[in-house]
């Protein structure tokens, strides 16, 4: 499903859904060109996770940040990483298979070790907004389902 996000504030309003949805052991991957609005879209899942959004930055040079609120919050970006599959090692498994949301900037980069079961979110820019693409795999059905139904306010 794609829809339309023509503010800032449909993006953070899309990010809250999500973050409003979002469950315990939950993977959401993030893709989409610089500027996408990838970690706009994260601050509204902070702050519908009582997180402060303005405490949310790309962890672009840091790798993850971690935040704590209703769910912890894992933010993560393998942008600058040589080899994104050194977040292996750095213990990306650990939080995806842990006790709160991972959100995964560039998630693509990992190839074929990116988990299979997880809700995938592309955001493209252009003239007049940002398109806003989410895809699920079979665990995560439901979810989706949610998502779309909520998301009909950007229809």
């Amino acid at each position: 499903m794609i829809f339309t996000l023509q503010t800032e504030a449909d993006t953070l309003r899309a990010g809250m859904i999500l973050g409003e949805l979002a469950r315990e052991g939950d993977l959401f991957c993030l893709s989409g060109p610089l500027g996408a609005g990838k970690t706009y879209l994260v601050k509204g899942i902070a702050k519908s996770l009582e997180i402060d959004p303005k405490s949310v930055t790309s962890p672009t040079f840091t790798l993850v940040q971690e935040y704590l609120g209703k769910l912890p919050l894992y933010h993560w970006d393998l942008y600058r990483l040589d080899d994104p599959k050194e977040a292996l090692d750095l213990g990306l498994l650990d939080h995806i298979y842990g006790d709160g949301l991972t959100v995964i900037e560039w998630a693509e980069l990992l190839g074929g070790d990116l988990p299979q079961e997880r809700l995938s979110i592309r955001l493209l820019p252009y003239k007049l907004g940002r398109s806003i693409e989410v895809l699920a795999s079979l665990s995560y059905q439901d979810l989706y389902s949610q998502i779309k139904e909520r998301f009909t306010c950007f229809a």
